[in-house]
């Protein structure tokens, strides 16, 4: 019984949730050393690494895996390269508050892109109804205690916009990455997916740093970094991966699976709570986490019947 919780979708999805929740605090201290592409670069190229000595018959896995080189290349180019260069291209251009609330708002996104290019993955009202709740109570949680204020700096320069749209724009990416890659689940094992296209997507984060930034391969930096750097990568590895093989789950739907993440700015507030000395919960954070609840709660209601429903109407065929 414990074993099959441990491996169920909504389990591993809310750890999957939980890790990514860690990534925002963490961000915002590597920035302080390095610019964005080539912190991300660092963090995906390693993370790839760590997970190959995860991969059961690695060599011949990959070995098979690579007979779709164009595919892993396209996936990586959008799971990776493009959404989170512009990940933390637009997080350095916005609040963290307002650059947690346009990422949270992520589920919308996949579940619209979802309708177009997934036949059994459709919207419904019900499903409609359950999103917005959700973005509501993400707003709730990202905006309480006036942490979204905005800086006139960025007002200014016009950079507030532009990291908007450009986060926007990441959401969209990573709606049509997380459809290629269930769509790849017969061809491509989840791990060596996971780790090609981080390490990869990486490496060409880092040709992209030097290109268009100027990166900073001092290696004397601060042990802040080094830590956050490590633990960043671990999280990719770990939640990556187990995201990757949920994708390519039978059954599991993309929309649905995507809805687990509107608790990531539950856990990153509780987490601020817990380890941020002038952080603390108010009445309106409270009020935004019951709102994701009930959100999550209709999603998870309504998936129910809908299995119920198939199910009987397979039995109903049988029996006929």
């Amino acid at each position: 019984m414990i074993k099959k919780i441990l491996y169920s979708t909504p389990f591993l999805a809310i750890v999957c949730c939980l890790l990514w929740a860690t990534p925002f605090v963490g961000i915002k201290v590597g920035l302080k050393y390095v610019p964005p592409l080539q912190f991300a670069g660092l963090r995906f190229f390693v993370a790839g690494l760590l997970i190959l000595p995860f991969i059961p018959d690695c060599k011949n896995r990959i070995k098979q895996s690579l007979k779709y080189w164009k595919l892993l290349l396209i996936i990586t180019g959008l799971q990776t390269t493009f959404l989170y260069s512009l990940f933390y291209i637009g997080l350095a251009m916005v609040p963290g508050s307002l650059g947690a609330l346009i990422v949270g708002s992520n589920p919308i996104f996949v579940a619209l892109t979802a309708h177009f290019f997934m036949p059994d993955d459709r919207m419904t009202w019900k499903k409609t109804v359950a999103i917005l709740i959700g973005i509501l109570g993400v707003i709730i949680v990202s905006f309480s205690g006036n942490k979204g204020a905005v800086n006139a700096s960025q007002i200014a320069y016009g950079s507030l916009t532009m990291g908007i749209l450009i986060l926007v724009a990441k959401n969209f990416v990573g709606s049509y990455g997380n459809i290629l890659i269930a769509k790849s689940a017969s061809k491509i094992y989840p791990r060596v997916l996971a780790a090609f296209t981080l390490s990869v997507g990486g490496l060409s984060i880092l040709i992209l740093s030097e290109l268009f930034e100027r990166p900073n391969w001092t290696v004397h930096l601060p042990l802040e970094f080094y830590l956050t750097w490590i633990w960043l990568a671990l999280v990719s590895t770990f939640a990556i991966a187990i995201w990757y093989t949920l994708l390519q789950r039978p059954g599991v739907k993309v929309s649905t699976l995507n809805f687990w993440t509107f608790i990531i700015p539950v856990f990153g507030a509780i987490f601020s709570w817990i380890f941020l000395p002038n952080e603390k919960p108010d009445r309106l954070s409270l009020i935004g986490m019951l709102v994701i609840g009930l959100s999550l709660v209709l999603i998870n209601y309504h998936n129910r019947k809908a299995k119920v429903s198939t199910i009987n109407r397979i039995k109903t065929n049988k029996s006929v």
